[in-house]
Order: structure tokens, then C-alpha cells, then sequence
């Protein structure tokens, strides 16, 4: 499947240096629009939705600062990136006053802007999937919400600690399957060392003694290679 590429809008009134740096983003894979000056780069965010926003700060019509502020209006959570050839401590305090991601003094090594762009993109791709995962889920006769940590169960209501929490959703995600040992420990205690597993066991273990209410669903312990949370189908 052909991924989609991030969009970056690049406003910049210096007609050369806006062309070069439009075409080396487009080189690694972005797709660019360059507008000349804050007015046009306003239409554009009005017009389009994009990933990112690179804002030259000295700019006719309508500055850098002014044009975010307008971005701002629109759009609470796009990056922002003000790129000057300035180095006033007021300036730069004033962007990230806007919500300015990073300021970006001229000249720069391109190398380090496409790297710094490629972080904020990826963080706010993971925020977006972590808004929109699943953390409703149905385990036999139980309901569990891994937001507010509960699990139920008729009148009985289980908080967990956050790392059941995290073990059971991921149990939970992979409901009737495999949970692979090594994937649990790595993502919810950072590494798969022995004592880790050791601490692992005893979660399932304190799941278990939750999950017990129903008779239905079992955490199964697949020899060598992980656990199962096992909902047998009643009539």
C-alpha cells in the first residue's frame, strides 16, 4: 500500500531560497506548498490541511508572528517552525509565545531541519493513533475501560494498577491469540530481562484472580512463548 506523504506548508518571501528549500523537502518524500508572502500562505492553510507549517518571520503583507496567530485560530495543534535570519532573544520568545515548535536561524544545516522535522511529524501522527485507539472493551461478561483503569463486572468494579492495565489491554487487543511475552515486557517495563518476567508473572497473576468472577475467561500460559486471555463462547 502506498504510503501518504506529510504536507508542509512553506511561506517564505525570498523567492530563491523558498524554491531551493521547497524542492530538497520534496526530495525526501514531502509534498510542499510554498507560498510568497503570509497572505498567500493564509489562503493556502484556509484552502488545505497540512502536517506542518514552516514560517518565515520577516515577511510583506503579513508577518510570520501574525500569520501564526491567524494559523492558530484555525488550527490549535499544527506544528510550527519559524525559520529567521535574526538571533533576538525577544523575537524567539515571542514565537514560542505562538506555539512555535521550534525557531530555525538562517543559514542552517538542512540535514538537522529535515531531522527535526521528521520527530514532530511522527510525534503527532503517535498523539492522533493514541487518541484513537480502542479502550472500550468487552471480556466475556466483564467491561473494561483502560482510560479510567476499571474493570467490571455486574456491581463490581476492579481499579487497576497502570501496569494491569496495560497488560490487560494488551491482553485484550489480542483477545483469543497470542500476546507474545518478549512484546508485553519490552513495551510496558522497557526490556525483557529476567526479573522483569518474574515481575510480569505476578500482574497475570493479580488478573487472574480479577478475571475469576467469570468462568468463562481464562489467562492461558503458552509455554515458552506468552499468554492467551481465552473468552470461551457461551450458549
Amino acid at each position: 500500500m502506498e504510503t501518504v506523504k506529510s504536507k508542509i506548508l512553506l511561506v517564505e518571501d525570498d523567492t530563491n531560497f523558498g524554491k531551493v528549500l521547497k524542492n530538497y523537502l520534496e526530495l525526501n518524500d514531502y509534498v510542499v506548498e510554498l507560498a510568497r508572502d503570509g497572505i498567500l500562505g493564509l489562503a493556502a492553510f484556509r484552502r488545505e490541511k497540512f502536517d506542518l507549517c514552516i514560517l518565515d518571520v520577516m515577511m510583506p503583507n503579513l508577518d510570520g508572528f501574525s500569520l501564526a496567530e491567524e494559523i492558530r485560530n484555525i488550527d490549535l495543534d499544527v506544528p510550527l517552525f519559524f525559520l529567521t535570519a535574526k538571533n533576538m532573544k525577544d523575537d524567539i520568545l515571542n514565537g514560542y509565545r505562538l506555539g512555535a515548535d521550534d525557531y530555525i536561524l538562517k543559514p542552517f544545516d538542512s540535514e538537522i531541519l529535515l531531522s527535526k522535522i521528521k520527530a514532530i511529524i511522527k510525534r503527532n501522527a503517535d498523539a492522533v493513533e493514541k487518541q484513537n485507539e480502542n479502550f472500550e472493551f468487552s471480556i466475556g461478561k466483564f467491561t473494561f475501560n483502560s482510560k479510567l483503569r476499571e474493570l467490571k463486572i455486574a456491581d463490581t468494579v476492579h481499579t487497576l494498577s497502570p501496569k494491569e492495565n496495560d497488560l490487560l489491554k494488551m491482553l485484550a487487543e489480542h483477545i483469543n491469540d497470542l500476546l507474545p511475552r518478549e512484546q508485553a515486557l519490552k513495551k510496558i517495563w522497557g526490556s525483557d530481562t529476567y526479573f522483569n518476567g518474574r515481575s510480569m508473572d505476578v500482574y497475570i497473576a493479580k488478573l487472574r484472580k480479577f478475571l475469576k468472577d467469570d468462568e468463562a475467561v481464562e489467562i492461558v500460559n503458552i509455554h515458552g512463548n506468552g499468554f492467551r486471555l481465552v473468552v470461551q463462547e457461551t450458549a
